[in-house]
């Protein structure tokens, strides 16, 4: 076949579904294709000032440098020990899925250093570090919780009481937040804390999830 032929035949085989009246037609349109304020995340599409950038790098430094200055490191994993020991948590606990299990053997998840392999400790917050500190810090709730009763001795704020069981429901105090998680407590840290005793399953599970979410925001990023 000449290639005037072969033109030809390849022509008609393309113009040939342009001659019929069995042309498929694309379904129509079902809705908008486009969504509003109402159901998607409404963008800030302003641009910013250029003077005002200007002024926010040369108060704050270039983004490099931001990054650094206002990052924060994980607590190391001696010091983690000796917040645990402060709060009246056993750190040396061999239970399995007590808070001192699961920081013994958190070691490596953690980011303990390893200095027979001369590998120093790990001071950025990983995934797995984060978690275990988490999961350490609800199990060592309890302990602080009966550490931190009425009358008691403990040293680091003697006399302290974090829930007060004399009201119904339980309530949170001020001194007990503030020797938790190191400063003074706010009404926003109270009105927190109380809603997470009111609105768990039952008022022991409350209080262990106020006292671990306290423990994990004071000694987190978070």
């Amino acid at each position: 076949m000449t290639r005037y032929g072969f033109a030809i035949i390849l022509a008609a085989s393309v113009m040939a579904p342009a001659c019929t009246d069995n042309i498929p037609t694309p379904p129509p349109n079902s809705g908008a294709t486009t969504g509003g304020t109402t159901t998607t995340f409404d963008h800030d599409n302003s641009q910013i000032n250029p003077f005002d950038l200007l002024a926010r790098i040369q108060q704050e430094g270039p983004p490099r440098y931001t990054s650094h200055v206002h990052s924060c490191s994980k607590v190391r994993y001696a010091t983690l020990g000796n917040v645990l020991t402060s709060l009246g948590v056993n750190a040396a606990n061999t239970t399995m899925l007590s808070a001192g299990d699961l920081y013994t053997t958190g070691y490596n998840a953690l980011g303990g250093p390893n200095y027979a392999n001369r590998i120093r400790e790990n001071i950025l917050v990983s995934t797995s570090g984060a978690s275990r500190e988490f999961d350490i810090f609800a199990a060592g709730a309890t302990e602080t919780l009966a550490t931190l009763k009425p009358a008691n001795t403990f040293a680091r704020c003697p006399g302290v009481q974090i829930i007060d069981t004399s009201t119904t429901p339980a309530t949170c105090r001020a001194d007990g937040i503030t020797c938790v998680i190191g400063f003074p407590a706010t009404a926003t840290h109270l009105a927190l804390c109380n809603l997470s005793i009111q609105n768990a399953s039952t008022p022991a599970v409350g209080q262990q999830l106020a006292v671990a979410a306290m423990l994990a925001a004071a000694y987190t990023c978070e």
